[in-house]
């Protein structure tokens, strides 16, 4: 089991509100699952990508990551299975703009003190995977949207995650390479066994999907029309 949760919440103050944007879900995400999670903006699905990615802590309830408890974790131990099991893919990319394709897809590496040459290697070798071995010297803004959006799969896959959580992956680019990037998803898990997790409206990705779930004001359920 990758993730497992029970009865996560989590709460935000607004003014003199209380907004609870997760409230008790209860989920289990077994290795090698294609999953989405459907529902409205401001429904709890990014809220809860966070929590999966542990860069939020639940206001209440508990997540475990590989059967691992992750409540009583400090910051130094909840960034090292970040760092070494999780890979993230946003609807920004949020790839740096003054390093190159090949750059961006090597700092997650750097920062797990992977030697340059390993880094170099392991880049060039995803970016070729994601067809950009043309584009390795490239600046973002040297990028279409959909080469950005391939740059910022192969950077999450740079430390060999077990786990990609993607934020509406597909948001910003048109059809067809949307479509382009659903299938690196569909391979990475088929191929490589990599569980994937998205946050979507797109329905291409939830026709592809093993598990669908539904989100509305938090709170999570199975989606048994899928």
């Amino acid at each position: 089991m990758i993730i497992k949760t029970q009865e996560l919440t989590k709460t935000y103050r607004l003014g003199e509100s209380i907004i609870t944007a997760v409230n008790k879900v209860d989920l289990e995400i077994r290795e090698a699952t294609f999953l989405s999670i459907v529902g409205p903006s401001g429904s709890g699905k990014t809220t809860l990508l966070n929590l999966m990615g542990l860069i939020d802590r639940p206001t209440s309830g508990k997540l475990f990551f590989k059967n691992r408890d992750t409540s009583f974790l400090n910051d130094q131990e909840r960034r090292k299975i970040r760092l070494q099991n999780i890979g993230f893919v946003l609807q920004t990319f949020n790839l740096l703009p003054t390093l190159t394709a090949l750059e961006n897809v090597e700092l997650p590496m750097a920062l797990a003190n992977i030697s340059s040459e390993q880094q170099k290697q392991r880049a060039v070798q995803l970016l070729e995977m994601v067809g950009l071995r043309h584009r390795l010297q490239h600046r973002p803004k040297e990028l279409s949207t959909g080469e950005m959006q391939r740059v910022a799969i192969a950077r999450a896959l740079a430390n060999n995650p077990c786990l990609i959580l993607a934020d509406e992956p597909t948001g910003e680019l048109d059809s067809d390479t949307g479509h382009e990037i659903v299938n690196i998803l569909l391979q990475l898990c088929r191929k490589y066994k990599t569980t994937v997790v998205v946050a979507t409206h797109d329905q291409s990705i939830v026709k592809a999907s093993h598990v669908t779930y539904s989100i509305r004001n938090g709170i999570i359920m199975r989606d048994t029309r899928c």
